[in-house]
């Protein structure tokens, strides 16, 4: 895989996030909402390029997000789809 431009710039952070970046980036989110994401690390302080803050927020740091296994019901649907148009999972 290939890193994006945004986070070849030098003095960037790269790797794992810590617990007060994850804090900082929240508290901001929560204050101003999603959007203008390369603006964020400038507003913010992180060291970390705009994309990074924006998958960090949608992969994991997201309130609606759901963890663990499905429902009965969500297995369900899942199945009934995964019928209707096979492993096209942008379909799905």
């Amino acid at each position: 895989m290939v890193r994006a431009r945004c986070c070849e710039k030098v003095g960037l952070k790269k790797g794992r996030w810590t617990t007060e970046e994850e804090e900082i980036l929240t508290k901001y989110i929560m204050a101003n909402g999603e959007g203008s994401w390369r603006s964020l690390p400038k507003n913010t302080g992180l060291l970390r390029c705009g994309n990074s803050c924006r998958l960090r927020w949608i992969n994991y740091l997201r309130a609606d997000l759901k963890r663990g296994t499905f429902s009965v019901e969500e297995e369900s649907t899942i199945l009934k789809l995964h019928a209707s148009f096979g492993s096209r999972l942008r379909r799905i």
